[in-house]
């Protein structure tokens, strides 16, 4: 399944780089299309070297020094060591709704952030399948593939909207184009291509939320905690979300904390709980566990 998911991620990104590439083209031929990569190379440059600290601002995360949580720092550092990466900094996010995420541009300087909630809701076991679970994503490269993935399709969202401005005040296309074709053609880019950017980018999330689920089931071992402890995520963030933050880092928690936020399925940041947890007792009863 991990060859598989990472040839999809391959492909999907590939296609969102295609969209950006065919809207500079309508822009402007061969110079817009080089534009239109110089500008996402600017965004990704950005988000690769300050989406973490913008994050972890975000959510007021606080790093925890070793010797304040010495217990939970020796649970990441041996998790860390089974999972053959260096150990990664610890944050605490002060509020009482149970999740966790990962950040940082490469292993050597990863982010694991859990919240208060978290802490407080689930016991030692679960824990350890949470943070394997971002454990995983390190691993995996996930925080800079999820990272890339919403900066093109920032990219997408903000050119497409530009390209409809101008489709309206009748600024597209030069003097050898139909006029009419190309003002209904840019609308039309500029409908379409956020949605299918949207797409693609939550398709991104989902598979790699799969991969980092069977990928922390084989770091802690214990693949059945990790599903308890997402089922009890699960049913505290539908009655309580996540009042303030922005929806559009949802794809980098363990469960999406916001609810009301994706309008169908098809934009959904993550798979469906109850789906990641039949896949986690599966991979249970593969490792030879009932419970």
């Amino acid at each position: 399944m991990g060859l598989g998911m990472w040839l999809r991620t391959g492909f999907l990104m590939a296609v969102l780089t295609g969209i950006l590439m065919a809207i500079g083209y309508f822009l402007g031929s061969e110079s817009g299309m080089f534009l239109a990569f110089i500008f996402a190379l600017g965004i990704n440059f950005f988000s690769y070297w300050y989406s973490d600290k913008i994050v972890l601002t975000w959510y007021r995360a606080r790093i925890l020094d070793p010797m304040e949580a010495p217990e939970l720092y020796e649970m990441v550092e041996g998790l860390a060591n089974e999972a053959g990466i260096p150990t990664p900094k610890i944050a605490l996010v002060p509020t009482d709704v149970p999740n966790a995420f990962a950040t940082g541009r490469n292993p050597k300087h990863a982010v694991v952030a859990v919240t208060q909630g978290l802490l407080r809701i689930l016991n030692k076991d679960e824990l350890e399948g949470v943070i394997s679970h971002e454990l995983s994503h390190i691993k995996n490269r996930d925080i800079l593939i999820q990272t890339f993935a919403a900066a093109l399709a920032g990219a997408i969202m903000m050119i497409a909207r530009w390209l409809g401005w101008m489709a309206w005040f009748g600024g597209v296309g030069g003097r050898d184009r139909d006029e009419g074709g190309n003002i209904l053609g840019a609308l039309a880019i500029a409908i379409l291509a956020p949605l299918a950017a949207m797409l693609i980018q939550a398709a991104i999330s989902r598979s790699r939320e799969y991969l980092a689920d069977e990928t922390g089931a084989k770091i802690s071992g214990k693949p059945w905690a990790l599903a308890s402890a997402l089922e009890k995520i699960e049913t505290y963030v539908s009655r309580r979300p996540l009042k303030g933050g922005n929806p559009a880092t949802a794809h980098m928690f363990i469960i999406n904390p916001f609810r009301g936020v994706n309008l169908a399925t098809l934009f959904a940041t993550h798979p469906p709980t109850e789906k990641r947890i039949e896949r986690l007792r599966k991979i249970a009863q593969d490792m030879g566990m009932y419970f």
